[in-house]
């Protein structure tokens, strides 16, 4: 994993395997022991269909399963 450093600016340079892999926009996400650069897709409402394209239910489905749930937990 390479090092890198921030310039007198505070800037960051990513490297460019990392920026051709990944993009170049990220958010920085404080984790308990540091921080973390999470890459941000151009399209964000692609990258969700893309990444739940191999479920098998519908979101309406899901929405009356949690209501249901619910229901049944309230004691309804």
């Amino acid at each position: 994993m390479p090092a890198v450093t921030l310039d007198d600016r505070g800037r960051l340079t990513v490297p460019k395997e990392f920026r051709e892999q990944y993009g170049d926009q990220y958010r920085l996400v404080r984790i308990h022991d540091g921080i973390k650069l999470v890459p941000l897709a151009d399209d964000p409402l692609a990258a969700l269909r893309e990444e739940f394209a191999d479920l098998e239910t519908d979101a309406e489905t899901l929405r009356t399963r949690g209501r249901q749930t619910a229901l049944d937990e309230a004691g309804d």
